[in-house]
């Protein structure tokens, strides 16, 4: 329960936040949705304009691509948690600018914290930049890491992380679509090493 009234809280911080330009033109902010005590955590870059116009993480056709990929590895969208590491839409869709993100993850910093997940997979090389040099680890290409399984540290909690491209990039070249189902079964796959004995957890039905 207090997972819940966190989020809602901070949930409300995001609606009113004015700490970056992007405020000015949002119809919406978009804080994320889905479980709050996910043991999975999607987090991709930034709202498009179907986020912004319902408030709502991953809604558009990049959305639907996330939301079968997850239903593809056993799990349910409201399984998980969604969000973006910068919580308004920037102007025509472009990259979140970095005082932009350095704006905004305080704010994602915070549902991590709060949700505590076992596993992040970041969505798009801006989230995973982020958590990786938050962590020490140098980033250059999301093509060159996407799949790896990596150990970080969000405060005391141990998490580990997953990249992989944004759903966007398959729906730009569907040759990478192959490429995105590959890391969701190494996701799968981490699911049930962390988990160690499903039923402690209640993954057993997943799997």
């Amino acid at each position: 329960m207090r997972n819940c009234q966190v989020l809602a809280e901070l949930e409300k911080e995001i609606k009113a936040c004015t700490k970056c330009p992007l405020h000015a033109n949002r119809k919406n902010a978009v804080p994320g949705e889905g479980n709050p005590k996910a043991i999975i955590m999607f987090i991709g870059e930034a709202p498009g304009r179907n986020e912004d116009i319902e408030g709502r993480p991953f809604v558009g056709a990049a959305g639907r691509l996330l939301t079968s990929l997850i239903e593809q590895i056993g799990l349910k969208r409201e399984d998980v948690y969604i969000t973006n590491v910068v919580k308004c839409r920037p102007p025509n869709n472009r990259d979140p600018k970095p005082d932009e993100i350095d704006a905004c993850s305080p704010y994602l910093d915070r549902q991590i914290k709060c949700i505590t997940p076992r596993i992040i997979v970041t969505l798009g090389r801006h989230s995973t930049k982020y958590l990786l040099e938050k962590n020490g680890y140098s980033f250059r290409s999301i093509l060159k890491i996407h799949g790896r399984i990596y150990s970080i540290k969000i405060d005391s909690l141990d998490v580990k992380l997953i990249p992989t491209l944004h759903p966007a990039a398959a729906l730009y070249n569907p040759r990478l679509l192959e490429v995105l189902k590959e890391d969701f079964g190494k996701i799968k796959n981490q699911i049930k090493e962390v988990s160690g004995k499903k039923e402690k957890i209640g993954l057993e039905r997943f799997f």
